[in-house]
C-alpha cells in the first residue's frame, strides 16, 4: 500500500533541520508499518526496540540521559548502531517516558543519528515528563485516506483519477469512483481493515477486524481507570459515534454520569486519538484557533468504517442508496469529510456556528489552508440552498468566495 506521508518521511530523513521524529496517532492506523516498510528501506541498519514488549530496555533510560551511552547501552543487546547508516526506531514510545525525554539530548548531543519513535496515548505519556519542545518534530498518522485506499484496493489509475476535478472525469469513471466511495464508507481507512477486504473481498471478515480494533481500544480503557470509569467512556465513544455533525452537550453524552465526569471521558478519549474535537471558531483571521470555542464543539470519530460498525448501521440497506448525503441519516458524510480534511490538513480543524440568539446557522467545517481560510459545507445540491454559508461569507468576506467545499452526491 501506499502513504500520504511516504514522501514527508522521506524529506525527514533528508533534512539538514532534522530533528528526532515522533509518529502520533491512535493504535494500528499504520504508524510502525511506516517505518518497517518505507523508512527503514533507506538504511543500511534498522535497529528497532518496542519499549511496550521489551521492558527490560527502560532501564537504559534511567538515571543520566547521556545518548551515546544509550546507544552503547542498546548495542549490546541488537546490533552496532552506526550515525548516518542506521536507524533507530523506538516503538510504543508511551510506555516508557524517559525515552521521550532521551529525544532532546539525541538532538542536542547526536544529531546524525537517525531517531524515530511511535505511539499511541502519548499525551498520557506527556503528562508525566517535561515535553522536549523544539527539540522533536511530530507527525500525525490518520487512518488510509479514501485516495490511499483506492491505491490498495482498485491501483494507482483509479485512484489518480479521484484526484482531479469532477468535470474532467468520465461519467463511467465517476461511477466507479462512486461505487468504490460508497464503499469507503463502510470498509473505512484501518490498514487492516482495508487489507483484509483486498485480500478476501468479503465486508463480513473486514466488519470482523472492525470489531476486534474496536475491542482493543475498549481494552485500552481500562488503562484509564484512575482518571474515569471505563464504562462510562464506552457509552461516550458510542455516543459520539451516532452524533457526527452534531453540536455536543457534556451531559447527554451519558445520563448515568455527571456532565463533569462525562467532559473527563470525552478529553480522555480526544487526547487517545479515537475520537477528535471539532470547536466552533470565528473565521475573523489566523490563527483559528485563537477564536474557538471550546465550549461549543461537535467531534469526529477516528474511522468512518469503525463508526458504522459502532452504530450497527444496517449495511444492505444503506449501500442500495443512489444518493451518498443520505447514507445513515448524512453522518457518513460528514464524518467522510471530516476525516479526508484531517488526513490531508492536520489536526487543526473546527466549524462555524452563528452566535445570535435562536439562529442554528451553522458551517460544517473551517480549514485554513495556505494563509487563507475555507469554509466548507456538506451539501448536496444547488448552492441557492446554502443559506448558511452565504451569511458566513456575507459576514466574513476575507474567505474566498470562489473555493466553497461542496459533498455532492452525484460527483
Amino acid at each position: 500500500m501506499k502513504r500520504i506521508l511516504e514522501k514527508q518521511l522521506l524529506e525527514w530523513k533528508d533534512s539538514k533541520r532534522r530533528k528526532p521524529l515522533i509518529l502520533r496517532g491512535a493504535r494500528q492506523v499504520g504508524k510502525t508499518w511506516l517505518v518497517e516498510n518505507i523508512l527503514a528501506e533507506e538504511f543500511e541498519n534498522y535497529v528497532k526496540i518496542d519499549l511496550e514488549k521489551m521492558n527490560n530496555f527502560h532501564i537504559f533510560f534511567e538515571g543520566e540521559l547521556d545518548p551515546k551511552k544509550i546507544v552503547n547501552y542498546l548495542e549490546l543487546s541488537t546490533k552496532p548502531i552506526t550515525p548516518g547508516k542506521t536507524l533507530l526506531f523506538l516503538d510504543e514510545i508511551q510506555a516508557c517516558p524517559r525515552a521521550i525525554t532521551a529525544l532532546r539530548y539525541f538532538y542536542e548531543d547526536m544529531p546524525e543519528l537517525h531517531v524515530i519513535a511511535a505511539g499511541s496515548l502519548l499525551e498520557f505519556a506527556f503528562g508525566e515528563i517535561s515535553i522536549p519542545v523544539g527539540r522533536v518534530q511530530y507527525m500525525h498518522v490518520y487512518p488510509m485516506s479514501f485516495h490511499e485506499y483506492l491505491n490498495a484496493i482498485r491501483g494507482e489509475s483509479l485512484a489518480e483519477e479521484s484526484l482531479k476535478h469532477p468535470g474532467t472525469v468520465d461519467e463511467q469513471v465517476q461511477n466507479m469512483l462512486l461505487e468504490e466511495l460508497r464503499r469507503y464508507f463502510f470498509i473505512g481507512g484501518m490498514p487492516e481493515c482495508v487489507k483484509t477486504f483486498s485480500s478476501s473481498g468479503s465486508m463480513l471478515e473486514t466488519f470482523r477486524v472492525q470489531s476486534e480494533v474496536i475491542e482493543s481500544y475498549r481494552d485500552d480503557f481500562s488503562k484509564y481507570k484512575p482518571h474515569v470509569d471505563p464504562a462510562c467512556l464506552d457509552v461516550v465513544f458510542l455516543n459520539c459515534a451516532k452524533s457526527v455533525g452534531d453540536q455536543l452537550i457534556y451531559t447527554k453524552l451519558d445520563d448515568g454520569h455527571t456532565g463533569q465526569t462525562n467532559r473527563k471521558a470525552f478529553d480522555l478519549l480526544n487526547k487517545a486519538g479515537v475520537l477528535r474535537k471539532i470547536p466552533s471558531a470565528k473565521p475573523s483571521g489566523l490563527p483559528l484557533g485563537a477564536t474557538a470555542n471550546q465550549k461549543k464543539f461537535k467531534a469526529s470519530i477516528l474511522d468512518i468504517g469503525l463508526m458504522q460498525r459502532l452504530c450497527r448501521t444496517p449495511v444492505d440497506l444503506e449501500l442500495q442508496r443512489k444518493d451518498l448525503l443520505a447514507m445513515f441519516r448524512g453522518k457518513l458524510a460528514e464524518q467522510y469529510v471530516a476525516q479526508e480534511l484531517l488526513a490531508h490538513h492536520g489536526p487543526d480543524l473546527f466549524y462555524w456556528s452563528r452566535d445570535a440568539r435562536g439562529s442554528s446557522a451553522e458551517v460544517d467545517y473551517l480549514l485554513a489552508f495556505n494563509g487563507k481560510i475555507y469554509p466548507i459545507e456538506v451539501k448536496s445540491g444547488a448552492a441557492g440552498s446554502l443559506k448558511s454559508l452565504h451569511m458566513l461569507l456575507q459576514k466574513y468576506p476575507n474567505c474566498p468566495r470562489g473555493q466553497l467545499g461542496y459533498f455532492c452526491s452525484s460527483i
